[in-house]
């Protein structure tokens, strides 16, 4: 690049827009520390009892029309706040989204919602993504609904993550636009997010010599992967939005194959639903969502 553009050389990365970088042999983390310790101490929560879970597993949240008001002003700064961590925190991104919906008239409820949140940053202050060096460069995605999730609406919550390699690069949690009628309805909701994602970095890759045809899409459920392979459209299907069917015309052409994955196997789930702390841990780790303390 210094052939090309006039530019000075500053060193190694090591610290940018709040985010942490360290470039080990192996590989690159990056994280936010200081940023977390900075967010705890804006909101009085440094000392605050840890936890090991963003959120309990019943953890779906309401109206709660009768609750008690907080200040608006400090709930939106601390949503605003968790927004950011997201970055290196896939695994906070479902409670953080999940906050957020409220703030137009945040409750007691939901301010401790987000301090919970915050307590769990007391815990695991030091957790970043790690990308690991000399990975297979293949593209991969997974996508999983959370059917009729929010108590508000029932509209199902959307998530998505796509792989290079082992190297987790983009990942989603969004409630769907438009209430879904059955479970398969929402799987194919969500696989059609992911597809789209997908195509967009398949187009990206494209540009830096990269070409990539029947990229792999995991979903566990086997009827969203009928539909999408079936060219009938059936009464069953015919209420689905036909922008949702383009999934099926990838499908056709060879740009992505959508495969099923075991339930168990589905990294997706972390953006879906509140998890126990078993479960949570182990799709935490196979993101690659590592303690910055492990890494040499």
């Amino acid at each position: 690049m210094t052939k090309r553009f006039e530019m000075s050389m500053m060193g190694e990365l090591t610290f940018f827009l709040e985010l942490q970088v360290k470039q080990a042999q192996d590989g690159t983390f990056i994280s936010q520390t200081k940023y977390v310790n900075d967010i705890l101490k804006k909101f009085g929560m440094e000392d605050a009892k840890p936890i090991k879970t963003p959120m309990p597993t019943n953890g779906h949240l309401d109206l709660d029309e009768n609750g008690k008001c907080v200040d608006q002003k400090v709930y939106r700064s601390m949503i605003g706040s968790l927004l950011y961590l997201c970055a290196s925190r896939p695994n906070i991104m479902l409670s953080v989204c999940m906050c957020a919906r409220f703030q137009a008239e945040p409750k007691e409820c939901h301010l401790i919602a987000v301090k919970r949140i915050l307590r769990y940053s007391v815990h695991t202050p030091n957790l970043g993504l790690w990308y690991p060096k000399g990975c297979d460069f293949e593209l991969l995605g997974y996508s999983d609904p959370d059917y009729a999730g929010c108590k508000v609406d029932r509209k199902s919550t959307t998530g998505t993550c796509q792989f290079l390699g082992r190297s987790l690069v983009s990942w989603s949690s969004k409630k769907q636009n438009s209430i879904a009628l059955s479970t398969a309805e929402a799987e194919y909701v969500a696989a059609g997010s992911c597809c789209a994602q997908l195509l967009w970095m398949k187009q990206t890759l494209k540009d830096f010599g990269y070409n990539f045809t029947k990229i792999p899409l995991l979903c566990d459920n086997e009827s969203a992967i009928k539909i999408a392979n079936n060219p009938v459209q059936h009464s069953r299907t015919k209420h689905i939005d036909i922008r949702h069917h383009f999934l099926r015309d990838h499908e056709t052409k060879g740009d992505i194959c959508l495969t099923h994955v075991r339930t168990e196997s589905q990294l997706a789930d972390i953006f879906t639903k509140p998890l126990d702390e078993k479960r949570f841990c182990e799709l935490r780790s196979e993101l690659n969502i590592l303690d910055s303390r492990n890494i040499r």
